[in-house]
């Protein structure tokens, strides 16, 4: 682990009492003030791995500490520091918005805050609503309150546990915004999500968790930049009813009804053979009129990093 880290996981398992192995040795350093986004699919760990640092599940083996604290030995000062938004919505409906804020900043033991409290029901767009009973709200709202809860006794640290869960494309807009300002402001955020864009627009850092172990972890940028493919699309002045035996060297698919070529090429190598390419076009006189990128996504390559044998 690292001195910047402000979470350490080293050496963590969990298994049930069923036998069932949620986690295998799972060793992780979440760097302070970062957005850190751990996918995986369903069952494959985010959550248990979650909830043994919020202290809501023991780990069977490993250490965890919170800013230097351990967070078994001294579980008060660790949990002081995290803010946690679970995926089931609960709350009491029929107690106010800023009552219920309120009432999570007095269960840590702080005193009171009006200001903040103002600040970070303003901040989810909530303060309008602040006399509101509960029960009022909508499902996005009402997920936008468990946020403000998270918050109210001002952690350093926020897990979001699927944030964005049947919400609407417009509001997981506004809570990427929220996350972004929280960054800027020094919290550091962990996310889990089933959204793979939601981690590629908001996530300095990715994991990738998949029965139990952690997989890969990898800046978010580096990471597209090690596993994604590029390809290029040639869009030709006459179509090919077959690929010439020429071109047979560089895997390439003759695609809408042979009006085009696409070219898939590793970004990492010292040659990408696009010129050799389109000098073999050139030799073989096939004309094209336009030709453009794409990369791979995320969601592409953390399929592919799901599939592989662990």
């Amino acid at each position: 682990m690292e001195s910047s880290d402000i979470v350490s996981i080293e050496s963590v398992s969990k298994t049930y009492d069923t036998g069932f192995k949620a986690l295998r040795n799972v060793t992780l350093g979440i760097r302070r003030g970062e957005i850190f986004a751990l996918l995986g699919p369903n069952g494959a760990g985010k959550t248990t791995l979650i909830s043994i640092v919020c202290g809501l599940v023991n780990a069977t083996e490993g250490k965890v500490t919170v800013n230097g604290h351990d967070i078994v030995k001294d579980y008060r000062a660790a949990r002081s520091l995290i803010g946690l938004v679970p995926q089931e919505l609960t709350t009491d409906s029929f107690e106010s918005v800023l009552g219920t804020v309120r009432f999570s900043r007095g269960l840590f033991g702080k005193g009171p805050n009006p200001a903040h409290l103002e600040r970070v029901l303003r901040d989810v767009w909530l303060w309008d609503r602040k006399d509101d009973e509960i029960r009022t709200h909508s499902g996005g709202m009402k997920r936008r309150l468990l946020i403000a809860k998270a918050l109210s006794h001002e952690p350093q640290i926020l897990f979001l546990d699927e944030p964005t869960a049947g919400v609407d494309v417009e509001l997981r807009k506004d809570m990427w915004g929220t996350v972004r300002e929280l960054r800027d402001s020094g919290v550091t955020t962990i996310l889990t999500t089933h959204y793979i864009d939601e981690a590629e627009e908001l996530a300095d850092r990715i994991g990738v968790i998949n029965n139990g172990e952690l997989i890969l972890v990898e800046e978010k940028t580096r990471l597209m930049r090690m596993l994604g493919k590029k390809q290029m699309t040639i869009e030709l002045h006459e179509p090919l009813s077959e690929l010439p035996e020429r071109l047979g060297g560089f895997g390439l698919e003759l695609v809408n009804g042979g009006s085009e070529l696409v070219f898939t090429y590793d970004t990492q190598a010292d040659r990408t053979g696009i010129t050799a390419l389109l000098d073999e076009l050139n030799d073989a006189n096939i004309g094209f009129r336009d030709l453009h990128t794409t990369q791979s996504s995320l969601e592409e390559i953390f399929v592919n990093l799901v599939k592989r044998p662990t």
